[in-house]
């Protein structure tokens, strides 16, 4: 709701004639659909796709083909964008592109990571949501043929993650260049740590490792393997710092609850990481094992 009201709020520039919002539903059950349907007269510009559900990489290859714009903007629907937002990725492109001469670049746009669901907007912007990823499609916009030239995502990613950083990869190699966008602001709302988050923060460790594997499969260079954490440096660092799993999630939950309980939901996750890190390297370890992959 949010997310689309924002994107419904936009104050566009005088180059941009129209912008439509493709929803993809994959598969949802929790009145998304009928919500949207009862409040349509709310959101012109949504257009609405359902699919059963297959994932992101599914899910975001349907919005691409029902596209009717020349420029892709990813975000998620738990990211809330500044009023600028589409004219800002807008004017970064159009002027990358223009000292270019080609479309071989997308914008990136900033991502604040929230727990504020009331006034996400009112989060500083903190060393902490620096990415270094190359493609993530929290906030990026890209020109949409030449995304479809690349393939769009690879179905083979089922579960959760790496699909983006896979297609990322092969855009590289086509001579795409990442051209940051500060003015784009997306505020990532995210619930704040719970002891009943943990058992779903594991699974999706595990999820991560199995795509991880698949991840390398594909590209398999050092550097994805460093992205992936699969070399042995990962299961040495995480190693000491679980001190050989001692800590371990069990063991740290009384410190993990007491610090949720004290308000410091931030660090109860820092601390977590150490972990839920071993876990999805050990994981991904135990996969290429079984697959008799090294």
């Amino acid at each position: 709701m949010k997310c689309l009201r924002a994107l419904e709020k936009q104050s566009l520039s005088s180059h941009i004639t129209d912008y439509e919002v493709v929803v993809v539903d994959d598969g949802s059950t929790d009145g998304t659909k009928e919500w949207l349907a009862d409040s349509a007269l709310e959101f012109p510009h949504v257009r609405l796709f359902e699919q059963e559900h297959a994932g992101p990489a599914v899910g975001r290859n349907l919005g691409v083909r029902k596209a009717r714009g020349d420029l892709i903007i990813f975000i998620d629907s738990d990211l809330i964008v500044n009023e600028s937002f589409i004219a800002s990725h807008c004017k970064t492109i159009n002027r990358a592109w223009k000292l270019r001469g080609d479309r071989l670049v997308f914008t990136y746009g900033a991502v604040v990571n929230t727990s504020n669901f009331e006034n996400p907007a009112s989060e500083k912007h903190k060393f902490t949501d620096l990415s270094w990823a190359y493609f993530a499609t929290g906030n990026v916009a890209i020109d949409r043929k030449l995304l479809e030239q690349s393939g769009l995502f690879d179905t083979a990613f089922d579960l959760y993650g790496w699909e983006d950083l896979e297609l990322g990869e092969r855009l590289r190699r086509m001579g795409f260049k990442l051209i940051r966008c500060p003015a784009a602001v997306g505020f990532h709302w995210h619930p704040p740590l719970s002891i009943e988050q943990v058992p779903a923060l594991v699974r999706i460790e595990k999820e991560r490792a199995k795509m991880g594997l698949i991840f390398y499969r594909k590209h398999p260079t050092l550097r994805v393997r460093f992205i992936v954490q699969f070399t042995f440096l990962h299961v040495l660092l995480w190693e000491f710092l679980s001190l050989g799993g001692l800590l371990s999630i069990p063991r740290l939950t009384p410190l993990l609850a007491w610090l949720i309980h004290k308000g410091h939901h931030g660090l109860a996750m820092e601390i977590l990481r150490i972990p839920l890190n071993r876990i999805g390297v050990r994981a991904i370890y135990k996969e290429a094992s079984s697959l008799g992959f090294r």
